[in-house]
């Protein structure tokens, strides 16, 4: 599957940006989906990820509450809703993809198989 991640930009602190995530070349339903986030000097970090199955979600705790991850199957889509954006949140985001990955490893970014190319999401105060 390949990935391809879009819709960041900058946005004043408080303020919102809706991410997309958007597969081609297999159906997204056959995978759980990640947002991860890379800041200059980082490492890259968990922020949100959305089962195959069922449709569960999980956030770091840094966004719990601001971020809301979704999907929808017939668009092939994944989205990462922000809002309440801080300068903290600037970081470059990252969707990732994977057929098997399980929840104890659902915010290790080596257990995940496919990478979008990134978007930046820049933040001023």
């Amino acid at each position: 599957v390949q990935l391809q991640a879009y819709g960041g930009g900058l946005v004043q602190a408080g303020g919102s940006l809706r991410l997309s995530c958007v597969a081609s070349g297999r159906t997204l339903s056959s995978y759980s989906m990640g947002w991860f986030r890379q800041a200059p000097g980082s490492e890259r970090e968990f922020v949100a990820a959305i089962f195959r199955r069922g449709g569960s979600t999980i956030y770091a705790d840094s966004v719990k509450g601001r971020f809301t991850i979704s999907r929808d199957n017939a668009r092939n889509t994944a989205y990462l809703q922000m809002s309440s954006l801080k300068p903290e949140d600037t970081a470059v985001y990252y969707c990732a993809a994977d057929s098997t990955i399980i929840a104890v490893s659902i915010g290790d970014p080596d257990k995940y198989d496919y990478w979008g190319q990134g978007t930046q999401v820049t933040v001023s105060s």
